[in-house]
């Protein structure tokens, strides 16, 4: 099947998500598409087809990194989305693969346009807030981590709970935005997650209210 539109190439991103975990399923997609497509809304220097097809492609290789087929999900899947959007113009195919190899959290590649920035964006947006906070749980039950350390442990910390990784890396992303519209909305969820871990620290040390 020649894959020539953005519609073939959704359907085509769909079969890498088979066997995803929850917390980066095609559910994830839907959600970045949702949160990019929003953040693009007011600006007119966005090449839409562009990032349409970064978001579908961008966690292709999400499964294979998890299951330790490869080290890199963005690097590979820039490699295999050159595969995919063999029917696309060189530029369109460049320019996918940018926003692709760039998204990460962790990559040492900086996004460079406006389209890898949008993604980006979009992408951390959903690990922060409610959604983020239930993704992080549900990873960190995938690996059996604890939710928290043992407060009746002295030698306990947080280290390899998922505490931790709400404390350590979603705390962070409000600081990773790229765009203003990126920013309100991180502003926003980064409050809640603040709020949130309030008050599960009271929870923990036992000081809800019982009244």
């Amino acid at each position: 099947m020649t894959v020539d539109s953005a519609a073939d190439v959704r359907a085509v991103a769909r079969t890498y998500f088979e066997d995803a975990s929850p917390a980066h399923d095609w559910r994830h997609v839907r959600r970045v598409e949702r949160l990019a497509t929003r953040l693009a809304a007011d600006r007119d220097d966005v090449d839409e087809r562009v990032l349409e097809l970064a978001v579908y492609l961008h966690d292709i290789g999400r499964s294979r990194e998890a299951d330790g087929r490869i080290e890199d999900h963005a690097a590979w899947g820039a490699r295999e989305a050159r595969d995919v959007l063999a029917a696309f113009p060189d530029e369109t195919v460049e320019a996918v693969c940018h926003c692709i190899r760039s998204h990460r959290y962790s990559t040492d590649v900086e996004p460079e346009t406006v389209e890898a920035r949008l993604l980006s964006d979009a992408d951390n947006l959903d690990a922060i807030g409610a959604v983020g906070i239930a993704r992080a749980f549900t990873h960190g039950g995938e690996f059996g981590q604890p939710i928290h350390p043992d407060r009746s442990d002295s030698e306990s910390d947080a280290a390899g709970t998922s505490l931790e990784h709400i404390e350590s890396k979603l705390l962070s992303l409000r600081e990773r935005m790229y765009t203003d519209a990126g920013r309100r909305v991180a502003n926003e969820r980064h409050a809640f997650v603040e709020s949130y871990l309030d008050r599960l620290e009271r929870e923990l040390a036992g000081a809800d209210s019982i009244d």
